[in-house]
């Protein structure tokens, strides 16, 4: 279970919904046979399209056969994936004008493909967004996108979503998700290794919830963590969704932008800048004083505000906003997405690290007009782990990228000891009443 803060009334809702690792949940991935003997004639990808090559026709049908009454029923569109794998692979190595019958052609797809589990491991650390589609809403809900950060096979991060409908009363329902997941698909295969931006797009008969982002850039290979979503409003009722997230790339880290207008297309672009360089920032829903405005950990314990004039450069050391102050975020605190915009300031839920790594929920005020300025922050956690869920992948850890406000209810998804996702709903009030 989940405790709320000591010796104050329950001001949270503790949901029973869970979400959790999934190993039954695999995409089609391309497989590379990137490495070659030294004393090799040729490399090992040529050699296998040789070796598919020479077999008969009828031992072709017949393992394609087997291939399928394997892995059709597994995967959304397979022979059409093993179909532009093929293209892939005859454009890599070549292979115009072979002449190959459409059936060897997709068993050399399929030998360049596997599957991956992309939440065996774990599912955890969601924010959430209004959905860009608020069609058909009753009064006072509002549909919603939530990300999630799972973790598969090498322990490599990728970008899950779900949709649903959140209530004003704190309730909320999630949309169910098919069978087959899809993995999102770079426009442009050649900007992998570049140091810019690239743009990506879900398969226009995938839904969202079935959409799994993947490291793409050198940058991004070991893993897209911790998408801090927000619905940014340039001007009236022009909106962008945008996420900060960490591209690891197995040996150093930077933070990153994903930009979409309409979770179908997305870009994905590094942050430049020295702040570029840290982990955890959230980007305010709006510009302040004609600037755009930004939560960092420049120094890995405290928090900072960020300002620019751009929104994909940042390189402001920031303005010091709060420091660790309490024993359960003596070792560090950071911020837990967006600050949500509210009629008293802006509400910023944080993270603190105490005594045995144990990290727990907390928030604080900001002013509206000038959010240097913290008006008050929680003295106690709001959200900490107990009981059974202080056990998980990584133990004692109750996290969140992000809070959505319908109405004046809040909408809190969290991770829990990096392994579940639980929900909790609260009131901006409740909220605000245990702060001083």
């Amino acid at each position: 279970m989940l405790k709320t803060t000591t010796g104050q009334p329950q001001r949270l809702l503790i949901h029973d919904t869970r979400l959790h690792a999934d190993p039954s949940r695999v995409v089609l991935r391309p497989f590379h046979l990137g490495w070659q003997s030294a004393s090799a004639p040729v490399d090992r990808a040529q050699r296998l399209v040789d070796d598919v090559a020479a077999l008969s026709e009828e031992q072709v049908e017949a393992e394609y056969d087997r291939v399928i009454q394997d892995f059709a029923e597994r995967h959304w569109q397979t022979e059409q994936v093993f179909e532009e794998r093929y293209r892939e692979v005859e454009h890599h190595h070549g292979l115009h004008d072979c002449g190959f019958s459409p059936a060897r052609q997709r068993l050399i797809g399929a030998y360049f493909c596997h599957e991956y589990t992309y939440a065996a491991a774990a599912l955890m650390n969601p924010s959430i967004v209004p959905h860009p589609d608020q069609s058909g809403m009753c009064e006072g809900a509002s549909r919603f996108v939530m990300s999630l950060r799972a973790v598969g096979e090498g322990h490599i991060s990728s970008i899950a979503f779900r949709e649903g409908i959140a209530e004003a009363d704190g309730s909320f329902q999630l949309w169910p998700q098919s069978h087959f997941a899809t993995a999102a698909v770079i426009d442009d295969t050649t900007l992998t290794d570049a140091d810019e931006g690239v743009m990506v797009h879900r398969n226009a008969e995938s839904t969202l919830s079935n959409c799994v982002i993947f490291p793409i850039t050198e940058q991004q290979r070991g893993g897209l963590e911790d998408l801090r979503l927000v619905r940014f409003r340039h001007g009236e009722d022009d909106y962008e969704w945008i996420g900060t997230y960490t591209a690891y790339s197995g040996s150093s880290i930077r933070s990153e932008l994903l930009r979409t207008r309409d979770f179908r297309a997305f870009e994905l672009e590094p942050i430049r800048g020295k702040a570029g360089r840290n982990k955890g920032m959230a980007l305010f829903d709006r510009p302040i004083d004609g600037r755009y405005a930004m939560i960092g950990r420049q120094d890995g314990k405290n928090l900072f505000l960020l300002r620019s004039d751009s929104i994909d450069t940042w390189d402001d050391d920031g303005v010091l906003l709060m420091e660790p102050k309490y024993p359960w975020e003596f070792i560090q605190i950071g911020n837990c997405g967006a600050p949500i915009e509210t009629h008293a300031g802006w509400l910023m839920l944080t993270h603190g690290v105490g005594a045995m790594r144990k990290y727990a929920l907390g928030c604080a005020l900001l002013d509206r007009d000038d959010p240097s300025k913290v008006l008050a922050r929680t003295r106690e956690p709001v959200l900490t782990a107990e009981d059974a869920d202080r056990s998980g992948y990584v133990p004692n850890v109750v996290y969140t990228c992000g809070a959505m406000k319908v109405g004046e209810a809040l909408l809190i998804p969290y991770g829990i000891s990096d392994s579940a996702v639980g929900f909790a709903s609260t009131t901006v009030s409740d909220l605000l009443a245990m702060m001083d």
